[in-house]
């Protein structure tokens, strides 16, 4: 059986590296299941890695594409859990989830929820398990605080306000657009705020403002640099600042008596090592966000899909930052 699969052959910035191409796929082994993908998630990292910026760093070259949903075609032979026709969710870092067809480890997979369409249970998975592991997890967010969320018009971003007005907190959603913000009230953000004002950084005085002087106490930033310097000078006493990444494309430095000064707290975040580090946790972790899908709580917004054939330029348009929540790749 032949799958189209985007490829990374190089790194690139650019991504001259990247084409869409055929690889045969073999039967599943003991343990395994073939799975037909319906639709896969476009991820920052993904972009990143074709540059060779981010964190893990694949062998060359590499499948493309993190996570997705479809259906089980045919099942390994030690395979108990799962059924032919199943429709799965799945984690396929390394795997190449922007394809026709997967061989994936059993473990890798999951039932899809069954409120959710393929394409949104594609954009499920890495987004939810980011924003729980930050928020309840590593920030323990209480009800009733002030929930800062950066980037909040992204993927990860749309989550962790989602999540956020479920747990009970005050969510201030920022981001560079006023008409992008405007669908984070549809999903729970309580004031919205603009990052940049007549092109400089500067929100750190309104959010002081929407928390009556006191500042946010839990800090989502999936974004960095400028986002983070303005961040600590708007942070409440006992705060805690989470670091989930650098979209901003600078990693900035902390001046150490801000933090002495103001008593916060800087927490790095890694959803997945969370998992990995800590098996119990983790399948807890992944339990808890499905049930509060399962209730109705979460509802991941897809901005723009491509088919397969133009996966290349699914993850171009994630690179030029013009999505509101999440593109996803579609495989019919």
């Amino acid at each position: 059986m032949e799958s189209r699969s985007l490829e990374c052959q190089f790194l690139s910035d650019d991504m001259s590296g990247v084409s869409l191409v055929k690889k045969h796929v073999e039967e599943p082994g003991p343990k395994e299941v073939l799975v037909r993908v319906k639709a896969s998630s476009v991820n920052f990292p993904d972009y990143l890695m074709t540059q060779g910026k981010y964190q893990h760093k694949p062998e060359l070259p590499f499948g493309m594409g993190m996570e997705g949903s479809g259906i089980i075609e045919k099942l390994g032979s030690d395979v108990k859990d799962f059924n032919v026709s199943d429709e799965i969710t799945f984690g396929a870092l390394g795997k190449g989830a922007f394809s026709d067809y997967l061989i994936l480890n059993e473990r890798a997979i999951d039932i899809k929820p069954s409120n959710l369409s393929f394409s949104q249970a594609a954009a499920f998975q890495t987004a939810y398990l980011t924003a729980y592991v930050s928020l309840v997890r590593r920030g323990n967010l209480k009800q009733g605080e002030n929930l800062l969320v950066h980037g909040a018009t992204g993927g990860v971003g749309m989550a962790a306000v989602q999540l956020g007005k479920y747990l009970g907190a005050n969510v201030i959603a920022t981001g560079t657009s006023e008409e992008k913000l405007n669908v984070t009230k549809e999903w729970g953000a309580d004031h919205t705020v603009l990052t940049h004002k007549d092109g400089q950084v500067e929100f750190r005085e309104e959010v002081k403002d929407l928390t009556k002087g006191k500042g946010a106490d839990v800090i989502y930033d999936p974004v960095g640099g400028d986002v983070f310097d303005h961040s600590i000078r708007c942070i409440n006493w006992g705060g805690r600042i989470l670091i989930v990444g650098f979209a901003s494309g600078r990693i900035p430095e902390l001046p150490i008596n801000m933090a002495l000064i103001k008593g916060f707290s800087v927490i790095g975040v890694r959803a997945g090592e969370y998992g990995r580090k800590n098996p119990e946790a983790g399948i807890e972790n992944n339990q808890a966000i499905r049930d509060i899908c399962e209730k109705g709580h979460f509802n991941p917004y897809i901005c723009k899909e491509f088919d397969l054939d133009k996966a290349k330029d699914a993850v171009e348009y994630l690179s030029q930052r013009k999505l509101i929540g999440k593109v996803v790749i579609t495989t019919g």
